[in-house]
């Protein structure tokens, strides 16, 4: 299913029963945050607070809390699905005689009915506000260090001064006043890149914020996509139909036509302010420090929009689902450049860049060692503090196994190797930030060719005869 734009999918969720609505006047400083922790918490519904205080707004919150519920936003059934799609586009060959050809011709005629379409007229310029007020809309404050309310599921599009292509980011926004923001991207980032470019010719950075979106539109900010691929046409490939996009008022700047609300103003690379404590997804509040400031000249939006929400915290968090569906997506590229490579599990307790599990097809010494460091190497995941190597008959994505095997399977003063390098922004527990030490653990069965003196024991398992004659005359009296 191809979900319009957020109002689509929410309604959806309602015919699903997977909506609860909050008709009482509910406060988005902390009470709606301590809710929506509930819910996702007990793997409930998405919950649509229609009377917030202070806002005549409903807030949408909770919309990727359970993996059935994402698995439902992608139009999929299991994520492993989107890993499958994937694989599919990058198998594309270099074509060696007329069918391979035609193939091929069939495959990217089918990929060019996935690019964005340009609309002149849009539901995001329904109404055009020149006089700037953030503080009419529901914007969350939902820890009390905060540093004041944050807008946390922004769609932010700015533009590579040097080649012209546009990029799509999430970052948080913390409300200064009612027309500035502080726009939290990380050095690491698309965002920070092309505001580095402007403040190096001393120019102002225009900047567009979408706010609200259909669900997979909403996602590919989040994406970790190489800088030329654009987030639009990457999620005109998960939709299986081309997002409408539409110019700015302001700047040349193109943005979802059916986003709730869009902000449009520009970042002076050389004015910074102090943004934060916020309350983050580790589980800790990342501490204060100075971002740029964004400088709102207009809004526009629906007659009738949504506000959308999320919370980050203490682990499982809905964006942990959301993290489960880019580990799937970015498997089969991995694969293709580590094809020894079976599966990798980001646990969702690892939030993110903490942990790697990953099972391989072992084919020489120090073949863990090798997919340790080449993983190291590859765009977000050189942010990653500890990548652990198992066997491919290893269920990575079971962290019982994992466990049983990590404490069986090492000897720690053999089987761990340390390293430097980036670090993820977010990580509190590094002597100074963005740099810091990672740890590779090769928990594989250990060959003779690497030094093992003694002989490795098999696993305990019963024979497959006695398995099959179980399945045949005892199945009933088991799940």
């Amino acid at each position: 299913m191809v979900f319009k734009d957020l109002q689509d999918y929410i309604n959806t969720l309602e015919k699903k029963k997977e909506l609860l609505r909050v008709k009482t006047e509910t406060d988005p400083v902390y009470e709606m945050a301590e809710i929506a922790d509930r819910l996702v918490k007990q793997n409930g519904k998405a919950v649509l607070f229609e009377k917030p205080k202070g806002s005549n707004f409903p807030v949408a919150m909770n919309l990727f809390g359970t993996i059935q519920r994402t698995q439902f936003a992608f139009g999929v059934d299991n994520l492993n699905e989107l890993g499958d799609r994937v694989k599919e586009l990058i198998n594309i060959e270099i074509p060696t005689n007329f069918w391979d050809k035609l193939r091929n011709i069939m495959k990217f005629k089918e990929l060019s009915h996935y690019l964005p379409k340009i609309v002149k007229k849009a539901p995001c310029q329904e109404v055009i506000e020149d006089n700037v007020d953030l503080f009419k809309y529901p914007i969350l404050k939902t820890w009390p260090q905060d540093g004041g309310r944050f807008i946390t599921l922004p769609l932010v599009f700015t533009k590579n001064p040097i080649t012209g292509k546009q990029n799509c980011g999430m970052y948080r926004m913390q409300v200064f006043s009612k027309n500035t923001t502080g726009m939290h991207w990380h050095i690491h980032k698309d965002g920070a890149y092309h505001c580095r470019y402007y403040k190096e010719n001393n120019q102002k950075m225009p900047v567009c914020v979408a706010i609200g979106a259909d669900p997979l539109t909403i996602y590919s900010a989040t994406a970790p996509l190489p800088e030329d691929i654009d987030e639009m046409l990457f999620a005109s490939f998960l939709r299986k139909d081309g997002v409408e996009l539409v110019k700015s008022t302001l700047y040349d700047i193109y943005v979802p036509a059916n986003a709730e609300i869009v902000l449009e103003g520009f970042v002076d690379p050389n004015e910074l302010a102090l943004e934060g404590p916020f309350g983050d997804h580790t589980g800790y509040y990342s501490l204060a420090d100075y971002y740029p400031v964004f400088h709102i000249q207009r809004i526009t939006r629906k007659k009738h929009p949504i506000y959308p929400a999320t919370i980050v915290g203490k682990p499982p968090m809905e964006d942990a689902y959301l993290g489960k569906a880019t580990e799937r997506l970015f498997l089969p590229i991995i694969q293709k450049i580590l094809p020894e490579i079976i599966d990798i599990n980001l646990p969702i307790e690892g939030i993110f860049h903490n942990f790697a599990f990953v099972s391989i097809k072992k084919q020489f010494p120090g073949h863990a060692f090798r997919v340790i460091n080449a993983l190291w190497g590859l765009g977000m995941m050189s942010l990653t503090k500890i990548i652990v190597v198992f066997d491919e008959n290893v269920n990575v994505q079971n962290i019982s196994e994992v466990i049983w095997r990590l404490g069986n399977n090492i000897d720690p003063q053999r089987d761990i190797i340390f390293t430097k390098g980036p670090v993820d922004v977010l990580d509190h527990a590094s002597n100074i930030a963005q740099m810091g030490s990672k740890v590779g653990i090769d928990a594989t069965k250990k060959l003779k060719s690497e030094g093992f003196l003694r002989d490795w024991p098999d696993d305990i398992q019963m024979p497959k005869e006695i398995k099959d004659l179980v399945d045949k005359n005892w199945c009933k009296y088991f799940k």
